[in-house]
């Protein structure tokens, strides 16, 4: 058809099926793996690139693509690691899943791709693309189970103008039979888990090597009486209920964070329920925005948001409140929504793009 694509192959089962639908459909293609973050003795994680980069490989040899790996290392430490570091030591909670696929996805691997003669990459995002208007069209993926459209609330138009999302239409379970029919040899490897491209490593034990432990008190939020000391607060994000380290001493009743005073470095923690201080919000201000078409400009425009990824989609009102800033009221109370995540807007199916928590208009005991 004329469109030449790099496809980008993670080792996984989905990104392969990308490049087996692509190449049904007589594309020109090629399979790339993108090396981000080794597994050396100087940097820390379990990152099993070499299996991945195998597996990819396997696929491509299997399909009858050309395969090569593209080295992004640089960028990816200078854009996502320490971003994310940044972001945990001025006490937010970073996206790296979202701001890898608009920084290095389709940054520069798309980049890289169109300097060595690409139209375009894809990958294999649960999302589904429409081309019929001027400006291409980016929907959930069918299956809602594995719809992925929150990760790339934060993209560009022109960025989604060079993008291919070849298995949006696709179940998980008939993407593992294609895969099995076609005689891939990743058909049915496990899906991989943990921080984008590092690998199978909690965030905690991430952040236990790069930001220094830098203890306070933890405090009860109402009365702010001492129940204990933590480590540091980066270890801790609002909303969370396990891992505090502190006993309730009360019959069915836990323990949540509300709140992280950065200039007393005291955890604030309160019994979770609906009038905990701090933990639910009618609205928040939102920066950093991100439109794929044409920005939302009406004063007062009624959309849907995901306020984070496996939430459900729910009404709320989008007020502009400068170029890049808007305010976001919601229908009904949102819980433990934190600083410096991502919120995605929609119209139905169709994703609208996206900001980052910037301020959180609650009874917030957060500093």
């Amino acid at each position: 058809m004329g469109e030449k694509i790099l496809v980008a192959m993670s080792g996984g089962v989905d990104s392969s099926v990308a490049a087996l639908r692509l190449l049904s459909e007589s594309y020109e293609i090629e399979g790339a793996y993108m090396k981000n973050w080794i597994n050396e003795d100087e940097i820390f994680g379990d990152c099993p690139w070499q299996q991945d980069i195998e597996d990819a490989s396997a696929v491509a040899e299997k399909l009858g693509i050309p395969f090569r790996v593209v080295n992004l290392m640089e960028d990816y430490r200078s854009k996502i690691v320490d971003y994310l570091l940044a972001g945990y030591r001025s006490g937010i909670t970073p996206n790296p899943d979202v701001m890898c696929n608009r920084e290095i996805k389709f940054g520069a691997f798309l980049d890289y791709a169109i300097e060595q003669g690409f139209n375009s990459v894809a990958t294999g995002h649960y999302a589904r693309l429409e081309r019929s208007s001027d400006e291409p069209i980016l929907l959930e993926g069918k299956d809602k189970n594995k719809d992925q459209t929150y990760f790339l609330a934060m993209m560009r138009s022109e960025q989604v103008r060079r993008a291919n999302f070849p298995i949006g239409q696709l179940s998980k379970p008939e993407l593992r039979e294609l895969a099995r029919e076609a005689g891939l040899p990743n058909a049915d490897k496990k899906d991989s888990q943990g921080i984008c491209f590092i690998g199978n490593i909690k965030m905690q034990d991430f952040l236990r090597e790069y930001v220094p432990d830098d203890p306070g008190p933890i405090l009860k939020a109402e009365d702010e009486t001492i129940l204990g000391e933590h480590r540091g607060l980066h270890y801790f994000t609002i909303g969370q209920r396990k891992g505090i380290g502190v006993p309730s001493n009360c019959d069915h009743k836990n323990y949540v964070v509300v709140g992280r005073d950065q200039s007393r470095k005291a955890l604030l923690v309160a019994f979770e329920s609906r009038d905990a201080p701090g933990l639910y919000a009618e609205s928040c201000q939102v920066s950093s925005l991100s439109f794929i078409g044409d920005a939302i400009e009406d004063a007062d425009t009624a959309i849907e948001v995901k306020t984070r990824y496996r939430d459900p989609r729910i009404p709320a009102t989008f007020r502009s409140t400068g170029e890049q800033t808007a305010e976001i009221v919601f229908k009904d109370p949102q819980r433990a929504l934190a600083l410096g995540q991502v919120i995605a807007f929609y119209k139905g199916e169709r994703l609208l793009g996206g900001g980052i928590y910037s301020r959180i208009d609650s009874e917030t005991v957060s500093k």
